[in-house]
């Protein structure tokens, strides 16, 4: 193999490696965005039932009465 096929091959070798990587990468991010939206859509519904919570505590404190 000359230096020409040899820096060409060397070339496509780190270009798979970069792809690679970049892929790698982009699914560590992915991942990352559905964990924060599920976490997200967690503490809007623990949110929610506390809400619930306190307007049926209010509703219970004004039959009381």
């Amino acid at each position: 193999m000359d230096s020409s096929n040899n820096a060409s091959y060397n070339a496509g070798q780190i270009k798979g490696q970069t792809q690679e990587k970049a892929s790698n990468l982009m699914d560590k991010a992915s991942n990352a965005a559905q964990s924060a939206k599920e976490s997200t859509q967690e503490a809007g519904q623990q949110m929610q039932a506390k809400a619930q919570g306190v307007v049926d505590s209010a509703k219970d404190a004004t039959n009381r009465n």
